[in-house]
């Protein structure tokens, strides 16, 4: 892909999913002016390579649409249909199966996930906004369930409903985080929380 078609891509998806500029900077870990430089300007004249990919993961598209090369080999990865809520959760009688997610083994393999043990769901809901946004397509890793560390952000099963929530080692048990400071937290035992796993990528919501 050339330069200005490498822009006018980028722009695209700005445009459609309402992103902030200066927040793609730091997410990229640049400083804040440097996608609009890029924009405007044509510095740097391309996007470097890790640069698009996150962008990329970020928009929740294949990076060929910004000038990446184009995905072999295709995995899939099952689809639930159900949502995670990032509110006061949603009750789960089942989990019916749907056409599956399609992901490059190139994406799999840089975020450690294994395609079989894997499943897509979205989000509903807005309490872990701004990191995830209702309607959000989040990838499940159903090796990782355990709070680790500084923990982090999980579906879980809590009181029969399903939910994304930030979790973290706490006295007494398992915190369960709402990032948008609006939600309330809380402490609950470890037993009573069942674990499907890490969320290792999302795609937002368009």
């Amino acid at each position: 892909m050339d330069p200005d078609a490498q822009r006018a891509a980028l722009e695209a998806l700005i445009a459609e999913q309402g992103a902030n500029l200066s927040e793609l900077s730091r997410l990229l870990g640049r400083n804040l002016a440097y996608l609009q430089q890029y924009l405007v300007r044509g510095t740097p004249r391309l996007l470097a390579e890790a640069d698009r990919s996150l962008l990329a993961r970020y928009f929740g598209v294949p990076e060929a649409r910004l000038g990446g090369p184009e995905p072999q080999g295709m995995v899939e990865v099952a689809r639930l249909d159900v949502g995670a809520s990032a509110g006061p959760g949603g009750l789960v009688d089942g989990e019916a199966r749907r056409r599956p997610d399609q992901f490059s083994p190139a994406l799999l393999r840089e975020l450690g996930v294994r395609a079989e043990a894997a499943s897509v769901i979205r989000v509903k809901g807005d309490s872990m906004a701004p990191t995830l946004a209702d309607g959000d397509r989040i990838l499940v890793d159903g090796d990782r369930r355990r709070v680790e560390g500084r923990g982090g952000v999980f579906v879980i099963r809590l009181d029969g409903e399903l939910m994304v929530k930030r979790l973290r080692v706490s006295v007494g048990g398992i915190e369960v985080i709402s990032d948008n400071p609006e939600w309330d937290d809380r402490v609950v035992p470890a037993r009573a929380v069942e674990i499907v796993g890490r969320v290792a990528w999302l795609g937002r919501a368009v």
